[in-house]
């Protein structure tokens, strides 16, 4: 899914005496240059798909040396784009993210773009340096869904390139732009409501990096929400962990190691919730009669029967898409105000808090 490493021009200085010379410079002179086929060249100033980033960029980078622009290039896709956008997320173990990944693949695909596709593992030493590698590969555009909230080096190094971006689900407090997200505070105050409502009493939270303004508004929530019943969740009983089912099962050894171990935890990621589940199962506890468990990502595995998760569902395509459209608006037509998409969510009630199961489909 990367795009291979080239590369890429400045775009050529236009001058007063730049129409006689562009005219001389025939798509064929540029194909020569190149080493490919004046077809190639044709796909490539078109805008259309079907060449690598790689030739692409090599060809837009001939041309520009050259000063050639196609005729009638004003009314056709711009030929400068490199027609190669970033996707930035933490890890592309957790579904949310692979699911992030492939819409958004498919919805640049439809209009000619590639994507390059890199995770940052929560490591702002690696935002930062691949922010640094998607300006030098001059790419279009990035959806940045791995933003650090107290972390804006990797955005100042887009803002300088003046490469545009937008936030994807989390977003950085000091660097404003475009975001798609959903309500995450009122999601996770649905989700903890529900389980409140089943009458737990002792409860904890576990959620994604505190770094993550997604995972910190869910966090705050959850307590908030809790304590508006009467019901206090102590420090301890407060995990903040990795956003796979590996961090999920390092908060259950934790939590249910206890002397009083909580009987509801709520999460903020299937994929936590589903490292909480897996733990409580090899320790012999039944879900929920034992321990009962709440997620929020709404990810298809998550609320099949097999698991029965109850859990806030987002829309992940249609986020996606949305990102991109966000993203493809910037690059077509460069402004300077902001967009947010705050797109609706929905609770799910599976069986992991006590909910009776649907009844078989006739």
């Amino acid at each position: 899914m990367g795009a291979k490493q080239t590369a890429t021009a400045a775009p050529a200085e236009i001058t007063a005496e730049a129409p006689a010379r562009l005219s001389k410079v025939s798509a064929a002179a540029v194909a020569r240059a190149c080493g490919v086929s004046p077809a190639t060249v044709s796909y490539v100033m078109n805008g259309r798909p079907g060449v690598s980033a790689e030739t692409r960029r090599h060809v837009v980078k001939i041309a520009n040396e050259l000063g050639f622009r196609p005729a009638g290039h004003g009314s056709l896709p711009d030929p400068l784009l490199t027609r190669v956008v970033g996707l930035i997320l933490p890890n592309i173990v957790n579904q949310m993210y692979t699911g992030w990944a492939q819409h958004v693949i498919t919805a640049t695909a439809a209009e000619g773009f590639e994507v390059f596709v890199a995770t940052t593992q929560d490591d702002p030493e690696s935002l930062a340096q691949i922010a640094s590698t998607l300006a030098a590969r001059n790419v279009d555009g990035v959806i940045i869904a791995a933003a650090l909230r107290e972390d804006s080096r990797a955005l100042r190094t887009l803002r300088q390139k003046r490469i545009p971006y937008v936030y994807l689900s989390r977003r950085s407090e000091h660097s404003p732009g475009d975001f798609v997200g959903i309500d995450d505070d009122a999601a996770a105050s649905a989700l903890m409501s529900h389980i409140l409502g089943h009458g737990y009493t002792e409860i904890a939270t576990v959620i994604g990096p505190r770094f993550s303004t997604a995972s910190l508004a869910r966090e705050q929530a959850f307590v908030r929400t809790a304590a508006a019943a009467g019901i206090t969740i102590a420090g301890d009983r407060k995990i903040s962990t990795r956003l796979n089912s590996d961090g999920g099962l390092v908060a259950a050894e934790k939590l249910l190691s206890s002397t009083v171990p909580p009987r509801a935890i709520v999460c903020g990621s299937d994929e936590i919730a589903i490292g909480v589940m897996e733990h409580a199962l090899s320790l012999g506890l039944r879900i929920p009669e034992d321990l009962a468990v709440a997620a929020g990502d709404g990810l298809p595995h998550s609320r099949s029967r097999l698991i029965g998760m109850t859990t806030i569902v987002q829309p992940v395509k249609k986020m996606a898409e949305l990102a991109f459209d966000l993203l493809l608006d910037q690059i077509t037509t460069p402004r300077s105000t902001y967009a947010h998409e705050v797109c609706g969510h929905r609770l799910h009630l599976g069986t992991s808090c006590g909910c009776q199961p649907d009844p078989p489909a006739t």
